[in-house]
Formats: structure tokens, C-alpha cells, sequence
């Protein structure tokens, strides 16, 4: 590994010391078989994550979200969450064997694959922190088009790197990365590379149900939440289609059901009303898939002000 310039001698020490560490955790996990691997993961995480201080973030968004659900009922989803959490760290670490595997990844509605593979033009696919939403774009790999995606960067460079390789196999149009904070000029300069690259008839994959500081406010779960309109703005402006997705887990092992709609795309002399609306209309499927299978999301992220 070559020393990342711009970096002090101490702190690329660090970041060798966590990736040796990452890659030994790695080793571990991947001498066991990966549905028991998944479970001991899942069993850690859901001891160990209430005494972590976003599990009260957990607990403070599923009380915003269900108000009429008892604290028992909410503490029984967020350690589930938690659960579903410690099985996607293995399965994050096996990304090729899973792909290896073609009957742990079904597609609910895979008719449209046929319908658009080699004329699909260019293409948005919006997924979630729902079941192993690193297999979101699984349909889309399929209809063989070769999808980019948007992901968010990790401080350590070894690190980075390292995830960057395991998710070449579903993103083999290559990966923008973006900051794990990302300034407005970050943001704005992110927002014109994928909007290019979509222009050119790119196929471009990324998740959007996080606390967006730049955002547009639109409902989710009946309050006011800064969401992110990047994908309906590219969609309006270039032309693209929207894919919006879920990949929810299949019982207790990594095994997934992935279901992907076409989302209209409203085009009126209002561009700004527009893309308001698309974003809206996003939220409003994630929530929806959101109360079927609570336990599957990922409640300790910000997504209100």
C-alpha cells in the first residue's frame, strides 16, 4: 500500500493499523459459513447496540414514526433493526459469494427487465437502508446496463478503498464518491459529475432516504424531513427515467426479495413544483415500504431536523 499523500506519518500509521485489523475481522468471517457467520453477527449486535447512544435515535424516530406503537413494541423493531444490521456487516464482507449464488437474490418483478434491457436509456435507481440495500441494484445488473452508483466515502483511504473493490461486481460502471459530510461545494460539484454522466445515458444507482441539510423538506411519516431531490432533479432535466427500489431480507438468512417500480416522472412548465413533487412522491414509497417491514430499516440514521 503507497502512502496517501497529505497525510501525517502518525495518522497514515492509523489508518494502516484499522485496515490490517478490518481485513483480519474479514479473514475471521469468511472461514465460517456465511449464514452462521451472518447469525453470531446479528446475535453481537443486537446485545451489544442499546448500549450505543444512536439506539436512543432509534427509539426517538420509531416514536416519531409510530406513535401509536408501545415503547415495548418500538424497543422490539430497533433491536431487530440492529439484528438485520449485524447480518448486513457479513454480508457486506461476501458481496461476491452471495452474488455466486443466484437463489439467495430473487426479483419480485423482474418482467420489466426483459422489457428494457438494451433500450432503457438513461436511468436513476433509488434504493434505502432496508434489508441488504448494497443489493438494491441487482434487476438493474441483470438487465445487464452496466449501473454507476453514488456512495459515501470512508475516512480511512485503506478502508475506502477496500469497500470500493468488494462493490465493483454490482456497480461495474464505476462509483462517485462523496463526503461523509459533504459541504455544498462537494455536494453541487457530485450533483454535476452524475448529472453528466446520466446525461450521456449513464444508468446511475444510489441510496436516498438520509437527512439531507441541502435539501428539499417534504413529508415522511407526517413531518417535515430534508430529503435529497438530486435524483429527481437530474430525472426532470435530463430526461431520465426513475427506478425506485427495496431489497427486504427473506427470513432469518442472507436470502432477499428485490422489488423495483418505474416512478413517474411529472414534466409541467413548473420544473421547480417538479421536482418537489418526484422528491415527494420518493419518501412517500419509502414509507410505505417502511411500515411493512419496519424491523428491516435502518432507524438509527438522522432523518429529521
Amino acid at each position: 500500500m503507497a502512502r496517501n499523500q497529505g497525510i501525517s506519518f502518525v495518522r497514515d500509521l492509523r489508518y494502516r493499523l484499522e485496515y490490517v485489523g478490518l481485513r483480519f475481522l474479514i479473514g475471521i468471517v469468511r472461514l465460517l459459513p456465511l449464514d452462521i457467520a451472518s447469525a453470531i453477527s446479528a446475535k453481537m449486535w443486537r446485545w451489544i447496540a442499546p448500549f450505543n447512544r444512536r439506539h436512543k435515535r432509534a427509539l426517538a424516530n420509531l416514536e416519531r414514526a409510530f406513535p401509536e406503537k408501545t415503547p415495548e413494541e418500538r424497543e422490539r423493531i430497533a433491536r431487530a433493526a440492529w439484528e438485520n444490521l449485524g447480518r448486513v456487516m457479513v454480508e457486506t464482507m461476501n458481496i461476491d459469494r452471495i452474488l455466486k449464488e443466484p437463489d439467495r437474490l430473487h426479483v419480485t418483478n423482474g418482467h420489466w427487465i426483459s422489457r428494457y434491457k438494451d433500450k432503457m436509456g438513461p436511468a436513476l435507481i433509488v434504493t434505502m437502508h432496508m434489508g441488504n440495500w448494497e443489493f438494491g441494484m441487482w434487476p438493474v445488473m441483470l438487465a445487464g446496463v452496466n449501473p454507476a452508483g453514488v456512495y459515501r466515502q470512508v475516512k480511512n483511504p485503506y478502508v475506502d478503498r477496500y469497500l470500493r473493490r468488494q462493490r465493483e461486481s454490482l456497480y461495474p460502471g464505476g462509483l462517485f464518491g462523496r463526503g461523509r459530510a459533504p459541504t455544498n461545494d462537494e455536494t453541487q460539484k457530485t450533483a454535476r459529475l452524475i448529472m453528466d454522466f446520466v446525461r450521456q445515458g449513464g444508468r446511475l444507482g444510489f441510496i436516498s432516504d438520509l437527512y439531507d441539510a441541502q435539501g428539499i423538506e417534504v413529508p415522511f411519516f407526517g413531518y417535515p424531513a430534508k430529503s435529497m431531490p438530486i435524483a429527481a432533479m437530474i430525472a426532470r432535466r435530463v430526461g431520465a427515467r426513475i427506478w425506485i427500489g427495496r431489497c427486504i431480507r427473506i427470513g432469518n438468512r442472507s436470502c432477499f426479495d428485490v422489488n423495483v417500480n418505474e416512478l413517474r416522472i411529472p414534466r409541467t412548465s413548473n420544473q421547480a413544483e417538479d421536482i418537489r413533487a418526484i422528491t415527494a412522491d420518493i419518501q412517500r414509497h419509502f414509507e410505505t415500504w417502511i411500515r411493512e417491514t419496519p424491523e428491516q430499516f435502518m432507524w438509527s440514521n438522522r432523518r429529521w431536523s
